[in-house]
């Protein structure tokens, strides 16, 4: 069992060094991409009325989980550079 538990180190070793910060970038993507389609699209439960209320409730089957999580997210008080406080670019 020593050459199996061998190869699985190097592989999480060589995933932290170089996957990790891939992976961590593509879900703050992801979150920042579908923060900005909820806000365009259902923006008027915020008070921004962007598009016509029709288009809004054709999706609005799909996206009824992600709402609460959504409105949690968005009306969060931030600070200037808190969404990526975490990143190490430059270090």
């Amino acid at each position: 069992m020593a050459p199996v538990s061998f190869f699985k180190a190097v592989r999480e070793f060589l995933y932290g060094m170089m996957g990790y910060e891939f992976e961590t970038h593509a879900l703050e993507m992801r979150g920042s991409l579908e923060t900005l389609f909820m806000s365009i699209t259902f923006g008027d439960m915020l008070g921004l009325p962007i598009i016509p209320p029709y288009y809004s409730l054709r999706v609005l089957p799909f996206v009824v989980p992600s709402i609460a999580g959504w409105k949690r997210r968005v009306s969060r008080e931030r600070g200037f550079g808190e969404d990526h406080d975490s990143d190490l670019h430059g270090v």
